[in-house]
């Protein structure tokens, strides 16, 4: 059985990170902060409020496919934060992960809105989530994927997300 290769994912401030190191810590894993691996080039467009083209995310999602690839070779758990929008995105992501799973994390526009003005010292701003939906593409049920409301506390999907990898015998034991 291979450990959980695991992408946290949704639009820009519906607490990829927060569920993100949740879940790393829960499962034992290493947690990717998928911000952290975008070009200084990339965070200068969007706190300048130009959301990113496919292009311009492509080598972004090719250094998270890798770190997934990684562990995926190594037999490793690993847990990554990363919007994911498209499944174009995404299968970049399995590439090397054919067993990924995603946490979906969704809202509505109005909550995700006032959650993303509330955040403190990110360089993505508000401005940018009308761009982020309108490229949404809602992960499929073939796409081995959790739905969860960002209103629920991420400690309940954090529960939630070990129950389902344990029922789908992911886990080993109960973490």
């Amino acid at each position: 059985m291979n450990p959980p290769l695991i992408v946290v994912m949704g639009v820009s401030g519906c607490g990829k990170s927060t569920v993100g190191q949740l879940l790393a810590q829960a499962l034992g894993a290493p947690y990717v902060e998928g911000d952290d691996l975008h070009s200084p080039e990339n965070v200068e467009r969007m706190r300048s409020g130009v959301a990113l083209n496919d292009a311009q995310r492509h080598d972004w999602l090719q250094a998270l496919a890798a770190r997934l690839a990684a562990a995926h070779a190594q037999a490793q758990p690993l847990v990554v934060s990363c919007s994911a929008l498209k499944r174009s995105y995404r299968d970049i992501l399995r590439s090397g992960a054919p067993d990924l799973c995603l946490v979906h994390l969704h809202g509505t526009p109005q909550v995700l809105a006032a959650r993303a003005a509330q955040r403190q010292g990110h360089y993505m701003p508000v401005s940018l989530l009308d761009s982020q939906f309108a490229i949404l593409e809602i992960p499929s049920d073939d796409e081995r994927v959790m739905r969860f409301d960002v209103t629920l506390d991420p400690l309940d999907i954090v529960r939630g997300t070990v129950a389902a990898l344990q029922a789908g015998g992911r886990l080993a034991g109960g973490h």
